[in-house]
């Protein structure tokens, strides 16, 4: 059998857990070929890290097999090969974050969403690559290297759920978890021609930590190779759970297909306030036009606050929650030498900060969602392209410049996520094309708060029509 293209690493998530519980393949053969796809492309991407033992990972996969066969059955996922992002903890594996500060922490306990993937039968066979504590859109660190994309290997994969991404773009996983504050479950899916989705504020429980209040910006969500793979993770992720206060206790609607003729709003560039590489633009607003192919009215709209607004709010809330998190590490001089200097540079920002500061981000914010919640008395949804940049060379932490425009922190070319962040909206990232030189692009759906399934399910009417997702396919996949 062809290792590249097995028939099982093909499935879909949905069609491989149907054929699991049928008994039509075994958790063994599943296993067995993911494993051996990992083998042949990890090594060109380097998505997949901290790999556990094969042995033992088909040991793991028999001991499903034998429990189907005594008619136990876990769940969707049972027997499915899982690796979890490196920031989030799965038990007796290493959680790296990315950092040569933890290179040797093992995991004590599974983190919330690990344990309902646990739950649901998955295998875990280790971790996925991330930057250093998940800082910035460019999957390299100071532990494993640079993660490549997945359709071009002199580019970088995004980030900072990067190799999520590009495992999951070249078949090496059949679902995958990432993590979001500032795109980084939606930049590396639009960068790899995948689906990611950030789900709404509180609607993944992320921890146990030990602040559980104020993180607010930064959230787990799930991506997949199609919507409805993706759709079925989220179920999976989501629910309420008590260490998480905030978290969401209301279910999810149902997984269908609208019903009436949407309306949608495009942001476009923030009426110009944003530079976007040429292409971006061009790729997105044709496909706003399947939209209206299908019946859906698509509309420029404006917000009623500038995107300087939402930047100053963001460098505030971002400072304020990373610079906290990270002091401890800061504050310790063996530690310090060992953070990279866009970690310094954020604990930095965040010292300068008084408690007022906090608070009149807080209030700006609090605008900035209500401007959002005009637009959504009149639309749908509301779109953004997913980057303002096609994927760049990653020996450069960040672009310098977008469109002639000089950038002035290491992550503003990716502004354009913020104001899903800000919100806390559903953000779903869909394929929009390639450009000239073949690498791909993606839009934001953005839908109200709490309205997960609603975005993807208008994500789904999409990508059935474009299908750039499921027809196309990375050279690397080819035999």
């Amino acid at each position: 059998m062809n290792k590249i293209n097995n028939p099982i690493t093909e499935m879909s998530a949905l069609a491989l857990s149907d054929s699991i519980k049928s008994r039509e393949v075994s958790c063994v053969e599943v296993m067995n070929a993911y494993l051996d796809k990992i083998e042949i492309l990890n090594p060109k991407v380097n998505a997949i890290v901290s790999l556990q033992d094969r042995d033992d990972l088909v040991e793991q996969a028999r001991n499903k097999d034998k429990q189907l066969a005594n008619g136990q059955y876990m769940g969707w996922m049972h027997g499915f090969p899982h690796a979890v992002k490196d920031l989030s903890a799965v038990k007796g594996i290493t959680l790296t974050n990315g950092s040569p500060i933890f290179k040797d922490f093992i995991a004590p306990n599974d983190s919330v969403m690990v344990e309902r993937i646990r739950n649901k039968g998955a295998i875990f066979i280790g971790k996925t690559n991330t930057p250093e504590f998940g800082l910035g859109s460019n999957t390299i660190n100071n532990v494993f290297g640079t993660t490549w994309n997945a359709w071009d290997q002199t580019k970088s994969s995004g980030g900072s759920s990067g190799g999520a991404a590009v495992a999951l773009a070249l078949q090496m996983l059949p679902v995958a978890d990432g993590s979001d504050m500032m795109g980084s479950l939606r930049n590396p899916a639009a960068w790899n021609n995948i689906i990611g989705f950030r789900p709404s504020q509180g609607r993944v429980p992320f921890g146990p930590t030990p602040e559980v209040f104020v993180s607010q910006l930064g959230l787990e969500g799930p991506m997949g190779r199609n919507v409805a793979d993706t759709a079925r993770l989220l179920q999976t992720q989501s629910g309420y759970d008590a260490r998480v206060p905030l978290s969401l206790g209301q279910p999810l609607a149902p997984f269908t297909p609208p019903e009436r003729k949407l309306r949608i709003g495009w942001l476009g560039d923030l009426n110009g306030a944003l530079p976007m590489e040429e292409g971006v633009l061009s790729l997105c607003e044709n496909a706003l036009k399947v939209f209206e192919k299908l019946g859906h009215s698509v509309e420029p709209v404006k917000l009623d606050v500038t995107a300087e607004q939402m930047w100053e709010t963001w460098l505030i809330w971002r400072h304020w929650i990373v610079s906290n998190g990270l002091r401890p590490l800061y504050d310790k001089p063996e530690t310090r030498a060992l953070l990279k200097p866009q970690a310094v540079w954020e604990v930095e920002g965040g010292l300068e900060l008084t408690a007022r500061d906090a608070y009149l981000a807080s209030v700006q914010r609090s605008t900035i969602y209500q401007a959002f919640n005009k637009l959504f008395a009149e639309y749908d949804i509301v779109v953004l392209p997913t980057a303002q940049i096609f994927p760049f060379d990653p020996s450069q932490h960040s672009p310098l410049e977008v469109a002639g425009k000089q950038m002035d922190t290491y992550h503003r070319y990716m502004e354009v996520v913020v104001p899903a962040t800000l919100i806390g909206s559903p953000s779903l990232s869909v394929p929009v094309g390639f450009n000239a030189q073949g690498l791909p692009m993606g839009m934001q759906l953005i839908g109200p708060h709490a309205h997960d399934m609603e975005v993807l399910s208008i994500g789904q009417i999409y990508e059935q029509e474009t299908r750039w997702n499921l027809d196309y396919r990375p050279k690397l996949l080819q035999p």
